[in-house]
């Protein structure tokens, strides 16, 4: 039996695509997994903005990498 996975993110933190591209936010951990599991499977859905419209994708914890953790200042 392997171990529980824990993610690397949150709800609210802002990341980006280790291939570039936007900051995007964490908006649901996990996207696609039964509602009677509770098990992190390593997928994040996330959002942005394209522009003005609100755009949205469903990205593995690999190809993410952190920008900055929810609540923290963008300011240095």
């Amino acid at each position: 039996m392997s171990e529980e996975r824990k993610p690397k993110y949150q709800i609210g933190d802002i990341v980006k695509l280790n291939a570039g591209g936007p900051e995007m936010s964490v908006k649901q951990l996990d996207p696609g997994h039964l509602p009677s599991s509770n098990v992190f499977r390593g997928g994040y859905r996330c959002q942005w903005f394209a522009g003005k419209k609100l755009d949205h994708g469903d990205f593995p914890e690999d190809s993410l990498v952190l920008v900055r953790k929810q609540g923290a200042s963008s300011e240095p």
